[in-house]
Protein backbone atom coordinates (compact mmCIF):
# COMPACT_ATOMS: atom_id res chain seq x y z
CA UNK A 1 0.00 0.00 0.00
CA UNK A 2 1.33 3.44 -0.81
CA UNK A 3 0.31 7.19 -0.54
CA UNK A 4 0.24 8.52 -3.78
CA UNK A 5 0.76 13.23 -3.50
CA UNK A 6 0.33 12.68 -0.15
CA UNK A 7 -3.56 11.68 -0.01
CA UNK A 8 -4.56 8.22 -0.12
CA UNK A 9 -5.21 6.75 -3.25
CA UNK A 10 -5.31 3.18 -5.50
CA UNK A 11 -2.46 1.47 -6.47
CA UNK A 12 -2.03 -1.95 -8.75
CA UNK A 13 -3.29 -4.65 -6.55
CA UNK A 14 -3.97 -2.99 -3.76
CA UNK A 15 -7.09 -0.01 -3.15
CA UNK A 16 -6.75 2.35 -0.57
CA UNK A 17 -9.23 5.03 0.26
CA UNK A 18 -9.98 6.95 -2.74
CA UNK A 19 -9.99 3.32 -4.75
CA UNK A 20 -12.75 2.37 -1.87
CA UNK A 21 -14.73 5.45 -2.37
CA UNK A 22 -14.58 5.40 -6.04
CA UNK A 23 -12.73 8.33 -7.24
CA UNK A 24 -10.43 8.61 -9.97
CA UNK A 25 -6.76 9.34 -8.74
CA UNK A 26 -5.97 11.10 -12.11
CA UNK A 27 -8.86 13.55 -11.30
CA UNK A 28 -7.95 14.12 -8.00
CA UNK A 29 -4.10 15.26 -9.10
CA UNK A 30 -5.48 18.88 -9.63
CA UNK A 31 -5.26 20.89 -6.65
CA UNK A 32 -8.23 22.86 -5.81
CA UNK A 33 -7.85 26.85 -6.27
CA UNK A 34 -8.32 29.51 -3.61
CA UNK A 35 -11.88 30.29 -2.42
CA UNK A 36 -12.22 33.38 -4.65
CA UNK A 37 -13.92 36.53 -3.01
CA UNK A 38 -17.08 35.96 -4.52
CA UNK A 39 -17.66 33.11 -3.21
CA UNK A 40 -16.54 34.17 0.00
CA UNK A 41 -18.54 37.00 0.05
CA UNK A 42 -21.47 34.49 -1.04
CA UNK A 43 -20.86 32.46 2.13
CA UNK A 44 -20.27 35.36 4.17
CA UNK A 45 -23.61 36.63 3.22
CA UNK A 46 -25.34 33.63 4.33
CA UNK A 47 -23.82 33.69 7.90
CA UNK A 48 -25.16 36.70 7.81
CA UNK A 49 -28.62 36.10 6.96
CA UNK A 50 -28.75 33.20 9.18
CA UNK A 51 -28.22 35.10 12.42
CA UNK A 52 -25.68 32.22 13.72
CA UNK A 53 -22.35 31.90 15.25
CA UNK A 54 -20.86 29.85 12.40
CA UNK A 55 -17.27 29.35 12.13
CA UNK A 56 -15.52 27.60 9.11
CA UNK A 57 -12.11 25.52 7.55
CA UNK A 58 -11.64 24.95 4.16
CA UNK A 59 -8.17 23.01 2.80
CA UNK A 60 -7.93 21.28 -0.27
CA UNK A 61 -6.25 18.05 -0.10
CA UNK A 62 -2.88 19.36 -1.62
CA UNK A 63 -1.48 22.86 -2.26
CA UNK A 64 -2.24 25.63 -0.05
CA UNK A 65 -5.56 26.50 -0.84
CA UNK A 66 -7.72 27.16 2.92
CA UNK A 67 -9.96 29.80 3.85
CA UNK A 68 -11.08 29.50 7.41
CA UNK A 69 -13.51 31.75 9.13
CA UNK A 70 -13.69 31.73 13.12
CA UNK A 71 -11.62 28.72 12.94
CA UNK A 72 -9.68 28.91 16.60
CA UNK A 73 -13.34 29.63 18.34
CA UNK A 74 -14.39 26.95 20.61
CA UNK A 75 -17.94 25.35 20.17
CA UNK A 76 -19.40 22.07 21.86
CA UNK A 77 -17.92 19.09 20.38
CA UNK A 78 -21.14 17.19 20.10
CA UNK A 79 -20.70 14.02 18.22
CA UNK A 80 -18.09 15.48 16.01
CA UNK A 81 -15.40 14.16 19.49
CA UNK A 82 -16.28 10.69 17.59
CA UNK A 83 -13.98 11.50 15.58
CA UNK A 84 -10.82 10.98 17.72
CA UNK A 85 -12.35 8.47 19.37
CA UNK A 86 -12.16 6.19 15.72
CA UNK A 87 -8.60 7.42 15.63
CA UNK A 88 -7.57 6.18 18.43
CA UNK A 89 -9.17 2.85 18.10
CA UNK A 90 -7.33 2.22 14.48
CA UNK A 91 -3.98 3.38 16.50
CA UNK A 92 -4.69 0.75 19.33
CA UNK A 93 -5.31 -1.35 16.75
CA UNK A 94 -1.92 -0.99 14.57
CA UNK A 95 -0.21 -1.49 18.11
CA UNK A 96 -1.31 -4.25 18.20
CA UNK A 97 -3.10 -3.38 22.16
CA UNK A 98 -6.61 -5.08 20.72
CA UNK A 99 -8.24 -6.28 17.88
CA UNK A 100 -11.30 -4.43 15.96
CA UNK A 101 -13.27 -8.36 16.51
CA UNK A 102 -12.09 -8.54 19.92
CA UNK A 103 -15.68 -8.57 22.02
CA UNK A 104 -16.99 -6.01 24.72
CA UNK A 105 -19.95 -6.56 26.85
CA UNK A 106 -22.79 -3.89 26.22
CA UNK A 107 -23.41 -2.37 29.43
CA UNK A 108 -25.77 0.74 30.35
CA UNK A 109 -23.72 2.30 33.13
CA UNK A 110 -21.07 5.25 33.63
CA UNK A 111 -19.05 7.23 35.57
CA UNK A 112 -19.53 10.60 36.13
CA UNK A 113 -16.44 13.22 35.33
CA UNK A 114 -17.34 15.12 38.09
CA UNK A 115 -17.71 12.58 40.93
CA UNK A 116 -17.27 9.12 39.24
CA UNK A 117 -21.63 8.76 40.24
CA UNK A 118 -22.80 6.30 37.82
CA UNK A 119 -25.30 7.52 35.40
CA UNK A 120 -26.87 5.51 32.70
CA UNK A 121 -27.97 6.65 28.90
CA UNK A 122 -31.51 7.07 27.81
CA UNK A 123 -32.34 5.71 24.50
CA UNK A 124 -34.66 8.59 24.31
CA UNK A 125 -31.59 10.77 23.57
CA UNK A 126 -29.70 8.18 21.53
CA UNK A 127 -29.88 8.09 17.48
CA UNK A 128 -29.30 4.55 17.56
CA UNK A 129 -31.84 2.85 20.10
CA UNK A 130 -31.14 -1.18 19.07
CA UNK A 131 -28.16 -1.66 21.41
CA UNK A 132 -30.37 -1.18 24.52
CA UNK A 133 -31.91 -4.03 23.74
CA UNK A 134 -29.49 -6.45 23.93
CA UNK A 135 -27.88 -5.31 27.01
CA UNK A 136 -25.41 -8.45 28.89
CA UNK A 137 -24.40 -9.31 25.53
CA UNK A 138 -21.04 -8.97 23.47
CA UNK A 139 -20.40 -7.05 19.77
CA UNK A 140 -17.22 -6.48 18.42
CA UNK A 141 -15.29 -3.16 18.60
CA UNK A 142 -15.29 -2.46 14.87
CA UNK A 143 -19.49 -2.82 15.01
CA UNK A 144 -19.33 -0.13 17.70
CA UNK A 145 -17.14 1.77 16.09
CA UNK A 146 -19.21 1.31 12.70
CA UNK A 147 -22.39 2.71 14.80
CA UNK A 148 -20.85 5.21 16.73
CA UNK A 149 -20.03 7.08 13.39
CA UNK A 150 -22.85 6.09 11.05
CA UNK A 151 -25.74 6.26 13.84
CA UNK A 152 -23.79 8.51 16.21
CA UNK A 153 -24.57 5.69 18.73
CA UNK A 154 -23.98 7.63 22.17
CA UNK A 155 -23.80 4.08 24.06
CA UNK A 156 -21.54 2.37 21.36
CA UNK A 157 -19.48 5.94 22.14
CA UNK A 158 -19.13 5.67 25.87
CA UNK A 159 -18.09 1.70 25.70
CA UNK A 160 -15.44 2.68 23.65
CA UNK A 161 -14.35 5.57 25.07
CA UNK A 162 -14.27 3.39 28.70
CA UNK A 163 -12.56 0.80 26.24
CA UNK A 164 -9.67 3.06 24.72
CA UNK A 165 -8.85 5.65 27.30
CA UNK A 166 -9.64 9.56 27.63
CA UNK A 167 -6.17 10.05 28.37
CA UNK A 168 -5.03 8.31 25.29
CA UNK A 169 -7.71 9.50 23.01
CA UNK A 170 -6.01 13.26 24.11
CA UNK A 171 -2.49 12.13 23.89
CA UNK A 172 -3.50 11.08 19.80
CA UNK A 173 -4.98 14.58 19.81
CA UNK A 174 -2.24 16.18 20.80
CA UNK A 175 0.39 14.33 18.28
CA UNK A 176 -1.69 15.00 15.23
CA UNK A 177 -1.38 18.67 16.39
CA UNK A 178 -5.28 19.40 16.86
CA UNK A 179 -5.87 20.50 20.45
CA UNK A 180 -8.34 22.29 19.54
CA UNK A 181 -10.22 19.37 20.27
CA UNK A 182 -10.71 18.84 23.57
CA UNK A 183 -12.14 14.94 24.74
CA UNK A 184 -12.71 15.40 28.02
CA UNK A 185 -15.27 12.83 28.74
CA UNK A 186 -18.13 10.44 27.53
CA UNK A 187 -21.74 11.57 26.35
CA UNK A 188 -24.81 12.43 28.31
CA UNK A 189 -22.76 12.88 31.76
CA UNK A 190 -25.47 14.87 33.36
CA UNK A 191 -23.26 16.14 36.16
CA UNK A 192 -20.33 17.20 33.88
CA UNK A 193 -22.79 18.99 31.60
CA UNK A 194 -24.35 21.07 34.51
CA UNK A 195 -21.02 22.81 35.78
CA UNK A 196 -19.95 23.36 31.65
CA UNK A 197 -17.50 20.50 31.52
CA UNK A 198 -18.09 19.54 27.85
CA UNK A 199 -16.15 18.04 24.97
CA UNK A 200 -15.06 20.78 22.82
CA UNK A 201 -13.73 21.29 19.34
CA UNK A 202 -12.81 24.50 17.28
CA UNK A 203 -13.36 23.72 13.04
CA UNK A 204 -9.64 23.82 12.78
CA UNK A 205 -8.68 21.16 15.14
CA UNK A 206 -11.41 18.72 13.04
CA UNK A 207 -10.11 20.45 9.57
CA UNK A 208 -6.32 18.95 10.81
CA UNK A 209 -7.97 14.97 11.74
CA UNK A 210 -9.91 14.96 8.49
CA UNK A 211 -7.12 15.73 6.72
CA UNK A 212 -4.62 13.59 8.77
CA UNK A 213 -7.23 10.43 7.94
CA UNK A 214 -7.54 11.46 4.33
CA UNK A 215 -3.93 11.72 3.52
CA UNK A 216 -2.98 8.54 5.67
CA UNK A 217 -1.16 10.48 8.62
CA UNK A 218 -3.47 9.62 11.54
CA UNK A 219 -3.02 6.41 12.12
CA UNK A 220 -1.51 4.70 8.97
CA UNK A 221 -3.30 3.84 4.68
CA UNK A 222 -4.66 0.97 5.76
CA UNK A 223 -6.03 2.55 9.13
CA UNK A 224 -7.07 5.20 6.97
CA UNK A 225 -8.88 3.59 4.38
CA UNK A 226 -10.82 1.34 6.85
CA UNK A 227 -11.76 4.81 8.29
CA UNK A 228 -12.97 6.36 5.42
CA UNK A 229 -14.85 3.45 4.27
CA UNK A 230 -16.92 4.06 8.05
CA UNK A 231 -17.13 7.88 7.65
CA UNK A 232 -18.50 7.59 3.65
CA UNK A 233 -21.45 5.30 5.33
CA UNK A 234 -22.54 8.22 7.83
CA UNK A 235 -26.42 8.28 7.48
CA UNK A 236 -27.12 12.12 8.20
CA UNK A 237 -26.27 13.75 4.81
CA UNK A 238 -28.39 17.10 5.69
CA UNK A 239 -25.78 19.45 5.71
CA UNK A 240 -22.05 19.48 3.69
CA UNK A 241 -23.22 16.54 1.57
CA UNK A 242 -26.57 18.14 0.27
CA UNK A 243 -24.47 20.78 -1.24
CA UNK A 244 -22.31 18.69 -3.58
CA UNK A 245 -23.56 16.69 -6.90
CA UNK A 246 -25.35 13.46 -5.96
CA UNK A 247 -22.82 10.65 -6.52
CA UNK A 248 -19.72 13.18 -4.82
CA UNK A 249 -18.21 10.37 -2.27
CA UNK A 250 -18.51 12.11 1.38
CA UNK A 251 -16.63 11.08 4.42
CA UNK A 252 -17.99 12.96 7.02
CA UNK A 253 -19.34 13.44 11.14
CA UNK A 254 -21.93 15.45 12.09
CA UNK A 255 -22.95 16.40 15.54
CA UNK A 256 -25.70 18.01 17.42
CA UNK A 257 -27.60 19.13 20.44
CA UNK A 258 -29.82 21.78 21.25
CA UNK A 259 -29.06 24.69 19.19
CA UNK A 260 -25.58 23.40 17.81
CA UNK A 261 -25.28 21.66 14.55
CA UNK A 262 -21.65 20.71 12.58
CA UNK A 263 -20.36 19.12 10.08
CA UNK A 264 -16.86 18.08 9.09
CA UNK A 265 -16.33 16.12 6.18
CA UNK A 266 -13.59 15.26 3.17
CA UNK A 267 -15.27 15.62 0.28
CA UNK A 268 -13.66 13.41 -2.81
CA UNK A 269 -14.65 15.45 -5.78
CA UNK A 270 -12.43 15.95 -8.60
CA UNK A 271 -10.64 18.03 -6.75
CA UNK A 272 -10.89 16.89 -2.66
CA UNK A 273 -10.69 18.79 0.42
CA UNK A 274 -11.85 19.11 3.68
CA UNK A 275 -14.48 21.65 5.07
CA UNK A 276 -15.98 21.49 8.33
CA UNK A 277 -18.59 23.95 9.68
CA UNK A 278 -19.74 24.56 13.03
CA UNK A 279 -22.66 26.34 13.66
CA UNK A 280 -24.42 27.60 17.45
CA UNK A 281 -27.52 29.37 17.79
CA UNK A 282 -29.97 27.61 14.93
CA UNK A 283 -32.14 25.04 15.70
CA UNK A 284 -31.70 21.76 13.37
CA UNK A 285 -33.50 22.60 10.36
CA UNK A 286 -31.97 25.88 9.48
CA UNK A 287 -28.46 25.11 10.13
CA UNK A 288 -28.53 22.18 7.75
CA UNK A 289 -29.63 24.52 4.85
CA UNK A 290 -27.20 26.75 6.26
CA UNK A 291 -24.10 24.57 6.08
CA UNK A 292 -25.58 22.88 2.28
CA UNK A 293 -25.46 26.60 1.27
CA UNK A 294 -21.56 26.72 2.40
CA UNK A 295 -20.81 23.47 0.77
CA UNK A 296 -22.45 24.33 -2.42
CA UNK A 297 -20.40 27.64 -2.80
CA UNK A 298 -16.86 26.40 -1.87
CA UNK A 299 -17.66 22.89 -4.17
CA UNK A 300 -18.79 25.44 -7.28
CA UNK A 301 -15.49 28.05 -6.25
CA UNK A 302 -13.40 24.62 -5.91
CA UNK A 303 -14.16 22.79 -8.76
CA UNK A 304 -14.06 24.73 -11.93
Amino acid sequence: MIATRHWITRSAGAFLALGVLGVNPAQAARPAPPLAPAAIAAIQAHIAASGAEVAVAFRSLEGDAGWERNAAESFHAASTMKVPVLIELMHQQRAGRLRLDDPLVLRNEFRSLVDGSPYTLDPADDSETELYAHLGETRSLGTLAELMITVSSNLATNLLIERLGVANIRRTVHALGADGMQVLRGVEDPKAFAQHVNNTTTAAALCTLLRAIATGRAVDTAASARMLAILERQQFNEAIPAGVPPGTAVAHKTGDITAVHHDAAIVFAPRPYVLVILTRGLDEKPSAALMAQISREVYAATQR
